[in-house]
């Protein structure tokens, strides 16, 4: 997506594969509220980001209010304090999700970028900062880029993406269940096997 220009975002990196122990790991904090689990998500998220970049602020994923309402928490704004704590860098909800999008599976490319067009207002002075943008699971990109583009349009100088997991959609594609989504549909790169940080700027 970087190199077809299509990705708001300038670079993005996972932690690891959508499968197996991590996607149980997963289940467990967002389905089984099992919020203590932000902590071990977190230093998955520290081991995923590299050294050498530097960010001015870290910001959550929003999430609409009326799943955040029927969840009750917002998993992104949980891993979101826990890196910003690790890297001492300031955490701010400076995006918000002003509507309810449909889920991406299945969509082909334009139709992804519009189910979440207008979907995030900014709300905060992003101008000429450096954003690190925190979820749990990435699997199209596009609301990642949309979520990323609303904050170059406010003036963003470089937006980044960080995850936990990401989903292979051609090897996930049978097992993938779409109602499972943060509502943070995302792509990137990454593997449970060979954990670490990849770039796909």
């Amino acid at each position: 997506m970087c190199r077809a220009g299509l990705a708001g975002y300038d670079a993005a990196w996972s932690y690891g594969s959508f499968e197996e122990e991590l996607r149980e790991l997963i289940h467990l904090f967002k389905y089984g509220r099992v919020r203590t689990l932000a902590r071990p998500l977190g230093r998955f998220l520290a081991l995923a980001l590299p050294r050498t970049e530097r960010f001015d602020v870290v910001v959550p994923m929003p999430m609409y209010w009326l799943r955040r309402w029927r969840r009750g928490f917002n998993q992104a704004e949980l891993l979101a304090a826990e890196i910003g704590r690790r890297a001492a860098v300031p955490v701010r909800g400076w995006v918000r999700r002003v509507k309810g999008t449909s889920p991406q599976a299945g969509l082909t490319n334009a139709k992804r970028r519009a189910n979440v067009a207008g979907a995030f207002r900014v709300n905060g002075p992003v101008e000429g900062k450096r954003v690190l943008l925190v979820d749990d699971v990435l699997t199209t990109g596009a609301t990642a880029s949309a979520c990323a583009r609303a904050m170059k349009a406010a003036g963003a100088e470089r937006v980044m993406v960080l995850t936990v997991a990401r989903v292979d959609r051609r090897l996930n594609a049978l097992a993938y269940n779409p109602r499972e989504e943060s509502g943070s549909e995302e792509f990137a790169l990454g593997s449970l096997e060979n954990a670490g940080s990849r770039s796909i700027a």
